[in-house]
């Protein structure tokens, strides 16, 4: 067993989740609709893109040297075609279909003026469902998931990401309900 490529291996794959969660996390309350001012200075959009863009490098990084460990039997199939691993198919193809969301989700971000505002937004928002495929895939996968620092902290990291999701839906609705005229 090559260990040093199996911790490397479980390390990124670790933090490129939680930097996703940051990353979804942070980009939600980035875009919250506040009622008054909204004050966006330039580094809060900065941050989001960083943390996303760090988390592709970092999965990147995860499935490199997941494939170099030849223990892990993990081939070049099971890095970029979901549903081909030989064994634990489901929780292969929850990483390969969350490392396409999340690049689709950072690539795009870059020649965001190319599409048109709505267009952007529904790709963009591929990184929910990349993340929480992200997680599953940690749980069912990860060699961490049956430990107590995994099962109290990952719900903590995934609620830290659902409450500014929260946020930005109940500001979304805020601002619906202040456009409609009302009848009298």
């Amino acid at each position: 067993m090559n260990s040093w490529l199996w911790y490397l291996t479980r390390a990124t794959g670790i933090v490129a989740t939680v930097l996703m969660l940051a990353s979804l996390a942070w980009g939600f309350l980035f875009s919250a609709r506040e009622t008054g001012t909204r004050l966006r200075p330039a580094w809060w959009l900065d941050l989001h893109k960083g943390l996303g863009g760090l988390a592709l490098v970092f999965t990147a990084i995860h499935l490199v040297t997941a494939f170099a460990d030849s223990d892990l039997g993990v081939s070049l199939a099971t890095v970029f075609v979901p549903g081909s691993a030989d064994s634990t198919t489901a929780a292969f193809t929850w990483g390969v279909l969350a490392f396409y969301g999340l690049a689709i989700a950072v690539f795009t971000s870059w020649p965001k003026m190319l599409f048109r505002r709505r267009t952007w937004r529904m790709v963009h928002l591929l990184s929910v469902p990349a993340t929480a495929l992200a997680c599953i895939h940690a749980y069912q996968l990860g060699s961490d998931a049956h430990s107590v620092a995994f099962r109290v902290l990952v719900p903590v990291a995934v609620g830290c990401a659902v409450y500014p999701l929260g946020v930005r839906v109940w500001g979304l609705a805020l601002s619906k309900s202040q456009q409609t005229p009302k009848a009298s």
